[in-house]
């Protein structure tokens, strides 16, 4: 199975998310993608198999996944600061990988009706999605 993690900025959700994939799925293949070379740098340090910076390499890995990671703004076209392209969010959103969206409310989208769970909760929560779609 391989685990697609999508992050930007600095690259600090997605390094979480790649250290914990890692941890507790060790046997699955965890590939990052960041909007830019911050973000891929971090989720590589933290222990990804295989990482590639930019909105071609979202689009290319986005189709070899089984599932997507990452915070909710990689399906949302100049999300991120910006840094999530049309073709990135498109990418993501028609893959036929199952997605994990981590729902944190920032950078002008808020997702209503979602717990005020910590950054670490949210984490957890996601881990505790992909362990379901791996049973």
């Amino acid at each position: 199975m391989t685990v697609l993690v999508i992050d930007a900025q600095g690259g600090g959700i997605g390094r979480q998310l790649v250290s914990s994939v890692r941890q507790s799925f060790p046997d699955v293949h965890v590939l990052a993608v960041g909007t830019n070379t911050a973000a891929t740098a971090a989720m590589l340090k933290a222990g990804a198999h295989e990482a590639a910076t930019g909105e071609n390499a979202v689009a290319v890995a986005s189709r070899r996944a089984d599932v997507i990671m990452g915070p909710v703004g990689i399906v949302i076209a100049d999300s991120l600061l910006g840094e999530i392209t049309p073709g990135m969010a498109v990418a993501v959103a028609q893959a036929r990988a199952k997605r994990i969206l981590i729902p944190f409310n920032h950078c002008d989208t808020t997702v209503v009706g979602v717990s005020d769970l910590s950054p670490a909760g949210l984490l957890r929560a996601a881990l505790n999605c992909l362990s379901q779609i791996m049973t």
